[in-house]
Order: structure tokens, then C-alpha cells, then sequence
């Protein structure tokens, strides 16, 4: 079991773009352990989060790590083919935040993403609602976005445990 540290935001490894994953070799299968184990280390500390990209724990490729109630995944070279003209406002914080802190931005509704799993397959899933914003979320990591530059209001920013006290 291998837990990796998170990089924060001010850290300008978030701020590039990761390298699409080309082996799908025992090597692959090391950076996908460290995902997930990272992953369920800070759900049980943190107690939030669902999802991790590579380059917050410093490994600049095109890997998402999700962990859901209902399922766990992987998405490898991740790509949003499709986006609703629908827009909807979300809370949304990141480890890389360290989870201090909530902002207030806009995610579209509804996405279409194209993706490989561990095994290199092609796959095509469409997601609505929080997981669209969630997945959104993550693929900006790939591409050196945060969720701060969505920021459109200074004033839509709150603190966890302001956040918790009213929409938990």
C-alpha cells in the first residue's frame, strides 16, 4: 500500500498538461495502486472526495481514479466529446485545496466522455447532474485546470466547515 502526498495548489506541477498513457504494463498497474490507495486513505481522513487525477499526487498522466458508493473506476486518457448547453452552479472543493475550502462555479449539466479502462479498452459513457461536475472536475486536472479558475464571483468562496453547517 502506497500513499502518495498531494500536491497543493500554489505547486506548478498542477499547472501542466499530462502525458497520455500509451503501455498498459505492470508499470501502469503501480500508478493505478498508488491512485487508489491514496484515494481511500484520504476518504477515511478526510472524510469527503470521490475521485483523484495522477498529476495531484504528482504522476503527470491522463489517469483518474474513481470511488464511488456504488462503484469504482478508472478512466485512462480521458476525453469530454460532448457538452450540454445546460449549466448548473455546484460547490466544489479538491485535495488539492486540501479541502479547506468550497467555491461556487459552473459545470455543464450534462457530458459525454470518451476513455480507456486499466485494460486499454475503449469505452464511451455519458454523465449528468454531480458525477458530470465530478468528472469535469477531474479532466481539468489532466489538462493543468483547477477548479479556481472557474471562479467567477470572489464572493462565492466558504470555508469546509461554513459549507458543512449549511448544505451538509
Amino acid at each position: 500500500m502506497t500513499i502518495k502526498d498531494v500536491l497543493l495548489l500554489g505547486n506548478p506541477k498542477l499547472r501542466k498538461i499530462s502525458s497520455s498513457v500509451i503501455n498498459f504494463n505492470k508499470n501502469l498497474r503501480g500508478d493505478l495502486n498508488d491512485l487508489k490507495d491514496t484515494l481511500t486513505h484520504l476518504q477515511n481522513t478526510k472524510r469527503i472526495g470521490r475521485a483523484i487525477a495522477a498529476p495531484q499526487i504528482g504522476l503527470m498522466k491522463k489517469i483518474i481514479f474513481f470511488q464511488l458508493p456504488e462503484k469504482s473506476f478508472f478512466m485512462i486518457n480521458p476525453k469530454i466529446t460532448c457538452r450540454s448547453k445546460e449549466m448548473f452552479d455546484v460547490w466544489d472543493s479538491c485535495f488539492s485545496f486540501d479541502v479547506a475550502f468550497f467555491i461556487e462555479i459552473l459545470r455543464h449539466k450534462e457530458i459525454k466522455v470518451e476513455y480507456q479502462d486499466e485494460n486499454g479498452n475503449t469505452m464511451s459513457k455519458d454523465f449528468s447532474d454531480d458525477l458530470s461536475e465530478l468528472v469535469q472536475h477531474e479532466v481539468d486536472h489532466l489538462n493543468g485546470i483547477l477548479a479556481t479558475d472557474h471562479i467567477k464571483d470572489i464572493k462565492k468562496i466558504i470555508m469546509r466547515n461554513e459549507w458543512e453547517k449549511r448544505f451538509k
